[in-house]
């Protein structure tokens, strides 16, 4: 999977859009928001209805997301191409450790295959994402295509838990146009990511710790794989080093909040 070039810019609140970074993939350009934009303007918003209608009742900074990002220092675990064999234990380190992560779920040979882990995923407080049907690229494929990789996907976690992702993440993060509209009319916002260990090249444990510990950061996302060898044994440290470092474990929304996520919206730190 391809590390992006991360960019970083000076944070620009603006009332009417996240201020956000061109980034090309798939072979064309795409806008992305990070976090803390989304954070902004969502407060921004707020306070904006708040003054013209008197206070208001709606969503956002009156009720106050569980974690508040811009005060903690916050940082999404999120784990792709699953549930698998190792998953099972992975939520038993997770649970040990009272830290809730995202998952984008595999739907061929994964979803299908381990019912019983989807509905403990869910039921475990964690939040259940969509990562396709069977890994294809979406960018090399056609709308009715990447509606069907999505759409099956969106069907078959729905019939475990009853609840259609609202998150996708695209294979090797790969984006374009179409991607983004079928993502859209899906409700599926897109989730890419800040700091990977690579973990589908080592089964190295402590290789994969150091390389998420090297690029983590505040309002970063995580990406690892609970299918490798590898991975699940490398979890306790990255999480014991990371509540040293006064890291604050949160879900994508959670991320995100007071800001709902987007559906088409790419979301990167």
């Amino acid at each position: 999977m391809p590390v992006k070039t991360h960019i970083r810019r000076p944070r620009v609140v603006s009332a009417l859009a996240a201020v956000s970074l061109a980034l090309v993939l798939g072979g064309c350009s795409m806008d992305t928001t990070a976090p803390a934009d989304a954070r902004a303007d969502a407060r921004d918003n707020a306070s904006s209805q708040g003054a013209t209608s008197g206070g208001g009742s709606g969503k956002g900074v009156g009720a106050g997301p569980a974690v508040d990002c811009e005060k903690a220092k916050c940082i999404a675990l999120t784990f792709d191409a699953g549930p698998g064999k190792d998953t099972p234990r992975l939520l038993d380190i997770l649970k040990k450790e009272k830290v809730h992560a995202t998952f984008f779920l595999l739907g061929k040979n994964h979803v299908l295959k381990h019912p019983d882990v989807v509905r403990r995923l869910a039921a475990e407080g964690h939040e259940v994402a969509n990562h396709t049907w069977t890994h294809r690229r979406l960018d090399e494929l056609s709308k009715d295509e990447i509606r069907d990789e999505l759409g099956r996907t969106q069907d078959a976690i729905a019939d475990i838990t009853g609840t259609k992702p609202t998150l996708m993440r695209p294979p090797q993060g790969r984006v374009n146009d179409d991607v983004t509209a079928v993502s859209k009319e899906l409700g599926l916002s897109q989730i890419l990511w800040s700091a990977t260990a690579k973990d589908y090249s080592t089964t190295d444990s402590a290789l994969i710790e150091k390389r998420i510990l090297d690029q983590a950061g505040r309002d970063g996302i995580i990406l690892l794989h609970d299918i490798y060898d590898g991975t699940v044994p490398a979890v306790p440290g990255i999480i014991a080093e990371l509540k040293k470092r006064g890291y604050t474990f949160v879900t994508v929304p959670e991320l995100l909040a007071p800001a709902e996520p987007e559906p088409g919206t790419v979301y990167r730190p």
